[in-house]
């Protein structure tokens, strides 16, 4: 619950699980994070049911104590205390990452345009159905408050890819950005790691995969370019009539290279890494993936 200070007001007790919750919001209460308040409140207003549930729950403490609270009444407050305290733990894990990052980074969770990507990365986090999801919004809106490598108008682009794309789209994204060059059929190896059929529902998901994240702008096939930056165009090949293949080109094709596009790497360092550099530090730091992160940074 919030005071009139704009502090965070831990709800009343329901067993083992509003404790933890308790011990949560405490994290984000200390002393220390009365400068984020701001940043706490941008949070907790894009999730709709925070206020509900904090009223339900002070509403049915005392019927709680008189015991008349029935099952669905309980398991509700329970699942939401569960969903409140993964939301503080979040705060405080993003609250705990940028004061390491330098009172530059402190200062720039206070102003209105990083505010802004708060309240719309925790509406996604809200929406996202899994845990890795929501790590990821986690990390963003972390780096995004410390790196300098792109403007505010593409994080919020990223925040909407993170909205938009599924899990499996972020593996091929991983394996494209360890294996830079790879074919088709070198991203599947290293995804999945099995032979499928052609004409199999793996093989259209795998396909529908490459083209989402190719139209997406994220992936691209491999083009060499000019001094400056232009693609060239790749040399045309003529066939003699009659001497081309009878069967479509694979899903898992071995000869056309895909690399990440310029906006795709950027995705991976705001997204998919916790390795960024200071504001005002060096922006050549070259992330690491959420599943390479080196030994002895903070996950």
């Amino acid at each position: 619950m919030i005071d009139a200070h704009g502090e965070i007001v831990p709800a009343p007790e329901h067993g083992n699980s509003e404790s933890d919750l308790r011990d949560a919001i405490d994290r984000i209460r200390s002393d220390k994070r009365k400068r984020s308040a701001r940043f706490v409140l941008a949070a907790l207003s894009s999730i709709p049911w925070v206020g509900g549930f904090l009223s339900a729950s002070a509403a049915l403490n005392a019927e709680l104590e008189q015991g008349r609270i029935n099952d669905l009444q309980r398991q509700w407050l329970e699942e939401h205390g569960r969903k409140l305290k993964e939301l503080a733990d979040t705060i405080g894990d993003i609250a705990d990452r940028v004061e390491g990052l330098g009172p530059d980074a402190q200062k720039r969770i206070e102003t209105e345009e990083y505010l802004g990507l708060v309240r719309k990365g925790f509406g996604v986090w809200d929406r996202a159905d899994t845990a890795e999801k929501r790590d990821l919004i986690r990390r963003l809106l972390s780096n995004a408050a410390g790196t300098i490598l792109a403007a505010d108008d593409l994080v919020r682009l990223f925040i909407e890819w993170v909205d938009r794309y599924h899990e499996i789209h972020f593996r091929v994204i991983r394996s494209i950005f360890r294996n830079p060059g790879s074919t088709r059929a070198e991203i599947w190896e290293d995804v999945y790691g099995r032979e499928v059929r052609e004409d199999s529902a793996e093989a259209d998901l795998f396909k529908l995969l490459i083209r989402d994240l190719s139209t997406g702008s994220v992936i691209r096939q491999h083009r060499e370019t000019t001094e400056d930056g232009r693609f060239l165009r790749s040399p045309r090949t003529h066939t003699r009539p009659g001497a081309g293949s009878r069967v479509m080109k694979s899903a898992f094709d071995d000869k056309e290279r895909y690399e990440l596009t310029e906006l795709g790497k950027q995705f991976v360092h705001y997204v998919l890494s916790d390795v960024v550099p200071r504001i005002g530090g060096d922006p050549g730091v070259e992330p690491a993936p959420a599943d390479q992160t080196p030994p002895g940074t903070r996950p």
